[in-house]
């Protein structure tokens, strides 16, 4: 099944309001994760892969790796 952009941008912004609480010192939870800020490095890294998710899907390009100019032998 492959991901909406509105499905993409809902994470994202889960993530990032996650950040913001955690940047607080604050605990936040996502359905039945408890996030503390020792997690921040995990949220970080979590943000970044759903930002590239919605910029992915809002320019249309495909994912992943695109081979062009390779000549098989």
């Amino acid at each position: 099944m492959a991901i909406t952009l509105e499905q993409a941008q809902g994470q994202l912004q889960a993530w990032l309001d996650a950040s913001m609480k955690v940047s607080q010192k604050q605990s936040y939870r996502i359905g039945t994760r408890q996030l503390e800020y020792a997690d921040l490095a995990e949220i970080t890294k979590t943000i970044d892969y759903w930002q590239k998710q919605v910029d992915g899907l809002e320019s249309g390009r495909p994912r992943g790796i695109v081979l062009r100019g390779i000549t098989p032998r």
